[in-house]
């Protein structure tokens, strides 16, 4: 891996949405990005994901449908929160969704399916950023209704892996507390060993 590879995956920060500006990737970018995040790994070549890409008018009609969605769920918005769900998908000038479409197989199950989606949508946001642009990622209340998805253009089958916002940014994002990888990490002892590192044969 290139420096400039490491570098850019080791200061990859996520910027708020709302100041995700234009421009959005050209359509040539468009295609570059999404090439770039269908080269995962995918055990059986099923394909157990696609992409739904959200851009001009159509932002702002998902809002206005998820407003209404809320409102039969909640009853009326204060106005702040009504005008948080019609601006949802029109905060950044391009957002995709990320979508588990699961395929039938009695070999590899449907959580392999949903990782290999997951990875998809890492790659998209790495190309996207390799780019110059910015990403935020997120799912939200929607991501879990059955109605919510018919809105957003999921069939009854799919799932949510993410809805990632683009866009240009000029500003800094403070970065947040990062793990330590070191202490996320441990050698195999194997089966034969227990916690206190005795053998089974001892135990």
């Amino acid at each position: 891996m290139s420096a400039s590879a490491i570098d850019l995956l080791l200061a990859r920060r996520s910027p708020p949405i709302h100041e995700l500006k234009p421009p959005a990737p050209s359509e040539e970018e468009l295609n570059l990005i999404l090439r770039a995040a269908t080269r995962v790994p995918d055990h059986g070549m099923l394909t157990p994901w696609r992409f739904i890409v959200y851009r001009g008018e159509a932002r702002e009609k998902v809002g206005q449908m998820l407003a209404e969605l809320a409102e039969k769920r909640e009853g009326p918005l204060p106005k702040a929160r009504r005008e948080q769900e019609l601006t949802r998908f029109s905060r950044a000038p391009l957002v995709i969704g990320v979508v588990s479409h699961p395929k039938e197989s009695r070999k590899i199950p449907q959580w392999e399916m949903f990782v290999s989606g997951a990875m998809a949508a890492m790659n998209l946001i790495t190309a996207a950023n390799a780019l110059g642009y910015r990403t935020n990622m997120i799912t939200n209340w929607y991501s879990d209704a059955e109605e919510g998805r018919r809105i957003l253009g999921l069939a009854p089958q799919e799932r949510v892996i993410g809805f990632i916002h683009i866009g240009s940014f000029t500003g800094e994002v403070p970065d947040r507390p990062r793990p330590d990888a070191a202490s996320l990490v441990s050698d195999y002892k194997g089966p034969w060993e227990n916690s206190e590192g005795s053998s089974e044969a001892d135990v």
